[in-house]
């Protein structure tokens, strides 16, 4: 008996998240361990439809006091982090906009390979690429 290939997760971001990273100071590395960890079941919330709450490590403080992302998520698939905020800043997610990343949800992650390709070529969608160092 042959092992499991290794995960094929595809790692993206929305332009929104981008801005977002940018201004939080979080690093394509930091996105990159985030969602190893949800492939690896260490989901912080599973909001449903998949939607998924992932906790990011800011420097020197620990996840617990880092940056919430939604990810729009599909184990050993896709996940592509569409919003992030700050604890401080939001408490959570309202109820409307849980129904609209679930929407959204269904559509990206029913994407084909050759759509997520072009809309990275289209600058939609931006690649996380390993475990890279540096601003997103």
């Amino acid at each position: 008996m042959s092992p499991a290939p290794p995960s094929t997760l595809s790692i993206l971001k929305g332009k929104a998240f981008v801005r977002f990273a940018k201004r939080a100071r979080i690093s394509d590395s930091d996105l990159w361990q985030a969602a190893q960890r949800a492939n690896d079941g260490l989901v912080d919330a599973d909001l449903g439809g998949g939607v998924i709450k992932q906790r990011i490590a800011r420097a020197g403080e620990g996840r617990s006091g880092g940056s919430r992302s939604i990810v729009l998520f599909k184990k050993n698939n896709r996940a592509v982090f569409v919003y992030g905020f700050e604890k401080k800043d939001v408490a959570n997610i309202g109820r409307r906009e849980l129904e609209a990343f679930r929407e959204l949800a269904a559509v990206i992650l029913g994407y084909t390979d050759a759509d997520i390709v072009r809309l990275v070529g289209e600058g939609a969608l931006i690649r996380v690429e390993g475990e890279v160092d540096g601003n997103g």
